[in-house]
């Protein structure tokens, strides 16, 4: 690529050739780049090349019904992501706007050379991530070369949106609804307010985009502008709102930055930008620019916080404040799924001797399963994406390791019942203190960059029998889960198979992972040590929520594990399983959830015909399938409760014992409505007898074309090749990276 700087004079440009590529040009330092992108961004007219790579990067185009292929550009790699761009819009605005029109070929020109400098920025910052030393020597010591803060610079720069931009403008008010007055007081507006204004510009924005597109199209190509499509008045904001024009400019106001306000503390990639703080752009004419719908969104979800930290009477009320909230909206969305009476809110862990050992900020209790939720409000600093290493890891252990230590401690408590539980009402919680699995969730309130990756490089935790492994998320991602997976079991096999697997699957974002298991099931194959999910997975969620949230055209269920049960027999069974709460049948719906679609069918139309077979003769039909290491047994039966048992109990001991496994679960459907009557679990350790061996040597084997459909279906997932780019989403190669 062409380019030459020429003192102070600004960027200038050349054509750059189709065969020109940066390996071959000299590595530049990332510094050195972004003092060239920064010329760049003051050049005449350079305002419309980032208008033009707005609509490119940011606008998804789908035609009647959003589609997973309409969505596909934005986790490509030739994107801009929405971070790249503030860096862009930033550095603009650090002097007075030229918005004069660039002829075709200079607007091109500018295009090409904001992809190719930011290709270079990236470029850049890996390279320097390699400088912190040979990273084989590294290894040979035993050190992780990601644990050191310079290599996770970039991972969380471009670690991309982990939040959907309505979930921060409808999440907006709750976070804020305890500051309303100081809001008004100080701001002259209320935070429902402010949400009102956002979905405004949203409206009008999503109408103006489109239009000045079809207006394009009668204009020549030197006049062509995407500029006009992003900039409104707040006379149309107020229109649309039915709002008063002087509150509108009140809150649009609160989130304008000024045309050559100087952005001067911009002075490398890492270091604070206003762009982000103040999306909107004060334009002439009362007019308002804003290039970045997520920006605003953003910033309504967490420039009120830096607001009030300001008044320095209020800063603790402030920050009170914000922790209450991360509680209880983690809260409100388990009692969505688990229902109130099954989840605990600020449970006090008392000592025998009555003094405090721990408080959990969220408890839920289903059957023998437990979730412990704890919740932090620390955000990720400037000093630590700098690269700040003791800043970094300070972070992390103020957002997640305390929440974890704090988890895990908790955890122990509850399987201890010598420990005594409280409710926020001094009562104490009369619940049972055996528990198969406890789940211990690490929440954070706010958007936390490359959170996954930094949990897999500086979490340190121990598990047990029954303490899995931490699952670390934010607000955005729990929401989500919260809202595809609306039953207990769908959700606490979710969690189950989520925190066995996180060492076997790579994905930038939580949200592509809970894709993929909506699809197909998050199941890794045996002969895989690592599963990379492509951002690209995350589509059909994202269409979902789209949908659900703000009634997009498209499935609000993506095709899968959600929808592969409707109405069948198995369904039914997954609901009685719910409905009863019964220990021994969780770990049955766990193993239901599990199958494949073509297992589902087969097992569905044996159970039916065992069913059809019972009403016809009055007999007991059954079915049996292997798991693995897990067998099930169904009985379709209408014989008395206390024969019935005793003939389910029977059969499960010998298939038990005859395939030699240490866990066998049984059900008794009626034959009529073929729903549950009860079930029965059988976890002890197989050992052998020689009356069972007697018993069991003439039974039959199970049907294996059962088995064999349970492998049907099984996404086969390419291994991660060395030469790949890193699923982790930092542009080196996978050999270099993760590897």
């Amino acid at each position: 690529m062409a380019h030459q700087v020429n003192g102070n004079a600004g960027w200038r440009t050349g054509l750059a050739s189709s065969s020109t590529t940066l390996e071959s040009c000299e590595v530049r330092t990332e510094q050195q780049v972004f003092d060239e992108l920064k010329l760049l961004c003051r050049s005449p007219g350079y305002i419309h090349a980032i208008a033009h790579v707005c609509f490119r990067d940011n606008i998804i185009r789908y035609s009647g019904e959003m589609k997973a292929e309409d969505l596909y550009r934005m986790s490509s790699m030739e994107r801009l992501s929405r971070t790249e761009i503030s860096t862009l819009i930033g550095l603009m605005i650090q002097a007075p706007i030229d918005d004069s029109m660039p002829a075709a070929k200079v607007l091109d020109e500018y295009v090409k050379a904001t992809d190719g400098l930011m290709l270079e920025l990236h470029r850049a910052m890996s390279a320097a991530a390699y400088r912190i030393g040979d990273w084989k020597k590294l290894a040979e010591q035993g050190r992780n070369p990601f644990e050191d803060a310079e290599a996770l610079r970039e991972a969380i720069f471009y670690s991309g949106e982990s939040a959907y931009n309505f979930q921060y403008r409808d999440l907006a008010p709750t976070k804020y609804q305890a500051d309303n007055a100081w809001l008004e007081a100080n701001k002259g507006f209320g935070v429902h307010v402010a949400k009102q204004v956002v979905l405004a510009v949203e409206r009008v924005q999503s109408r103006k985009v489109p239009e000045r597109l079809e207006a394009m199209r009668l204009l020549s190509p030197d006049e062509w502008t995407f500029l006009p499509g992003f900039e409104f008045t707040a006379s149309e904001i107020a229109t649309e709102a039915g709002l008063d024009e002087a509150l509108v400019k009140d809150v649009l106001s609160a989130f304008t930055i000024g045309e050559a306000h100087g952005n001067d503390a911009f002075a490398a990639l890492h270091d604070f930008n206003a762009a982000n703080a103040f999306p909107l752009i004060e334009r002439t004419g009362e007019s308002y620019l804003l290039l970045q719908m997520y920006g605003l969104g953003e910033a309504l979800y967490e420039a009120p916080f830096y607001w009030m930290m300001a008044d320095k009477a209020y800063q603790g009320t402030a920050t009170n404040n914000r922790g209450r909230f991360a509680e209880e909206f983690s809260e409100s969305r388990l009692v969505s799924v688990f229902g109130r009476e099954n989840v605990f809110a600020n449970v006090h862990v008392f000592e025998s001797k009555g003094r405090e050992l721990c408080e959990i900020d969220v408890l839920v209790v289903f059957a023998d399963r437990a979730i412990v939720l704890q919740s932090k409000s620390k955000r990720l600093t400037i000093e630590a994406r700098k690269g700040n290493d003791r800043v970094l890891k300070d972070d992390f252990k103020k957002s997640v390791q305390d929440s974890y230590d704090q988890g895990r401690l908790c955890a122990t408590a509850l399987t201890d019942a010598t420990y005594t539980l409280v409710d926020t009402a001094g009562k104490e919680l009369a619940t049972s203190r055996s528990f198969k699995e406890i789940y211990i969730l690490c929440v954070v309130s706010d958007n936390y960059p490359a959170l996954s990756f930094q949990a897999r490089q500086f979490l340190k935790h121990q598990e047990t029998e029954a303490i899995r492994p931490p699952f670390v998320l934010d607000v955005f991602a729990l929401d989500a889960l919260a809202e595809m997976l609306q039953s207990p079991l769908r959700f606490l096999s979710y969690l189950n198979r989520r925190t066995g697997i996180d060492d076997s699957v790579l994905a930038a974002q939580e949200l592509t992972i809970l894709s993929y298991h909506l699809k197909k099931n998050l199941w890794v194959e045996g002969n895989l040590t690592m599963m990379s999910l492509d951002g690209s997975i995350a589509s059909d969620l994202d269409i979902a929520m789209f949908a659900r949230r703000e009634g997009i055209p498209g499935k609000t269920t993506p095709e899968g594990i959600l929808t592969a049960f409707d109405g069948t027999i198995l369904w039914h069974l997954i609901e009685d399983i719910e409905e009863k709460a019964d220990p021994g049948m969780i770990d049955l719906g766990f193993l239901l959830l599990a199958m494949s679609g073509d297992a589902i069918k087969d097992a569905n139309r044996a159970i039916n015909l065992a069913a059809v077979k019972a009403r016809r003769d009055g007999a007991t039909h059954d079915l049996t399938m292997l798991f693995g290491d897990v067998g099930f047994t169904a009985h379709v039966s209408d014989a008395a409760i206390a024969d019935a048992m005793a003939d389910l109990q029977r059969h499960c001991e010998r298939r038990k014992y005859a395939h030699k496994a240490d866990s066998w679960l049984g059900v008794c459907l009626d034959s009529a409505t073929v729903r549950l009557r009860f079930g029965l679990s059988l976890n002890e350790r197989w050992k052998q007898d020689a009356s069972l061996d007697e018993l069991t040597k003439d039974l039959p084997t199970p049907s294996s074309d059962i088995w064999d459909a349970l492998s049907k279906g099984r996404r086969k997932v390419a291994k991660v090749r060395r030469n790949d780019p890193c699923p982790c989403g930092s542009g080196v190669k996978y050999k270099k990276c993760c590897l």
